[in-house]
């Protein structure tokens, strides 16, 4: 049986997003089931639909044969031994255990540049960008530290991707690559670099281009736009 893995609109879910493009730049097969984000209330179609699958009412959702897997990193790492022949986290031990760790500060950090700058792979919001980067400290303190992590790690082992080859860690930071395209966010050329990279995974790709065959306007996800 086929993996299932169950998301949100691939416009705004950044956490779908991840596992996602995981899955499809390291030739996974699996079986998509969007579940379109009406509301994130109690009794919504998507609490419902979700909630019959993952306790906590949120995707994604990893199912493997009637098992399921929620949570981001839970899932990439339940993947990684799943499938261990795609060598989704790097074959070094510490760098493994440096990929882990920034997959993780992602995974609980940055709440200034994911509260301001939410995905939404349709929009072209620089002008809210120059705002937000003006306005929102917080947001700017969490980019530097994403570049320091980004230019430390392509330095230390030489590019493309921050582990050389294709990892987890890149899928995890896809999002904020996105983010980064939105609202025009001023970064360094290296970084830049690595942002037009990872745009042009084919697994990236491939999330783009649905994206924004959606044209579905969600407006709790869209705080800068009216309609």
């Amino acid at each position: 049986m086929a993996l299932q893995l169950y998301i949100g609109n691939k416009n705004y879910s950044s956490w779908s997003m991840r596992p996602w493009v995981l899955l499809t730049q390291a030739g996974i097969p699996f079986d998509e089931v969007m579940v379109r984000f009406d509301s994130l209330e109690a009794g919504s179609t998507f609490k419902n639909t979700i909630g019959r699958i993952n306790p906590v009412g949120k995707v994604p959702v990893l199912v493997d044969d009637g098992f399921a897997v929620w949570d981001t990193l839970a899932i990439a790492e339940y993947l990684a031994e799943r499938f261990p022949e795609h060598g989704l986290w790097p074959a070094d031990p510490k760098a493994r255990a440096r990929a882990r760790s920034v997959c993780a500060e992602m995974h609980s950090g940055f709440t200034s540049l994911r509260s301001h700058c939410g995905m939404n792979i349709e929009a072209s919001l620089p002008e809210i960008g120059r705002i937000v980067w003006r306005d929102q400290p917080g947001v700017r303190a969490d980019l530097a530290r994403i570049e320091t992590i980004w230019t430390e790690l392509l330095d230390a082992h030489s590019g493309p991707m921050l582990f050389g080859a294709f990892s987890i860690a890149d899928a995890y930071f896809a999002p904020v690559c996105s983010r980064i395209r939105t609202y025009a966010l001023p970064v360094s050329p290296t970084v830049q670099a690595y942002v037009d990279r990872v745009h042009a995974l084919p697994g990236v790709q491939a999330w783009v281009q649905q994206a924004l065959a959606e044209h579905d306007f969600v407006d709790f996800d869209e705080p800068y736009r009216a309609k």
